[in-house]
């Protein structure tokens, strides 16, 4: 493995600012710490359980050898940044020639060449990250990389979460906004559906939403399209969702009798 190429790989499963903010802490994990060749770091979501081969992870490094490190010991469930996951504190070993802890991971490190490597946990506000440092000789990695390291992965992993946070919070804002701005169309929508079937608002409304969930289509879209053409074509979808709903007064349970407006 050369010495250090800030070679960028990343397997991204969250907005693309938490990739970039991980490369940044990884390659700086790595130029603290002069005696690694290179460091990874790894995003986990806190609503992800523990050992989930499929959970949602980022990983990032700054070199090509360096992800299946963390690969194997996510999948295999064992290795430094396990026992720091677990733990809470800094795991690591200064020599894996003479470590057994973690047979898979050290079988791989000692494959890519590597002799020691060291894992610090972060945690803030249901984001937890992890910085691996990766040394091409035994030594004491852990506590050279526990100074600058330590203090750059608390501050990146708060300004990971606060951003993390603030992009969802843009999300539901957009979200609030489509449903405002949507709710006319809905309720023409329900207004069509109630002369169809007879029945009330909170009816026409959950066969809407029902309709929209079973047909995979975002219940605004769904009621452009019963607006837009009045309900012809979706009778039949509308009289089988609408048999559960209970009729209104003097009006059909079915719908089958009444003719559709305009």
């Amino acid at each position: 493995m050369p010495d250090r190429t800030h070679i960028r790989a990343a397997r991204q499963t969250d907005a693309p600012s938490l990739g970039r903010g991980l490369v940044e802490l990884a390659e700086q994990a790595a130029a603290g710490t002069p005696q690694s060749c290179g460091a990874t770091a790894t995003a986990v979501l806190a609503e992800e359980p523990s050992g989930a081969a499929d959970a949602d992870r980022t990983t990032v490094a700054t070199h090509p050898d360096l992800p299946p490190l963390v690969s194997v010991q996510l999948s295999a469930w064992e290795g430094p940044i396990i026992s720091a996951l677990d733990t809470g504190r800094p795991a690591g070993a200064d020599d894996l020639l003479h470590d057994d802890r973690w047979p898979r991971y050290r079988a791989r490190a000692l494959d890519a060449g590597i002799r020691s490597s060291a894992a610090l946990p972060f945690v803030y506000d249901g984001l937890t990250v992890t910085v691996s440092v990766y040394g091409l000789r035994p030594g004491p990695l852990r506590k050279a990389a526990e100074g600058t390291t330590g203090l750059l992965g608390d501050l990146a992993t708060e300004s990971l979460a606060r951003d993390r946070l603030y992009r969802a919070a843009l999300v539901q804002v957009d979200q609030l906004d489509t449903a405002l701005r949507s709710r006319p169309v809905v309720d023409q929508a329900c207004g069509i559906v109630m002369y169809v079937l007879g029945c009330d608002p909170d009816q026409a409304f959950d066969l809407l939403r029902r309709f929209s969930q079973q047909t995979n289509r975002k219940l605004a879209e769904l009621a452009g399209t019963v607006v837009r053409t009045r309900g012809r074509g979706l009778e039949r979808n509308l009289i089988e969702f609408g048999r559960s709903a209970a009729p209104g007064p003097g009006r059909p349970a079915s719908g089958q009798d009444r003719d559709l407006p305009g």
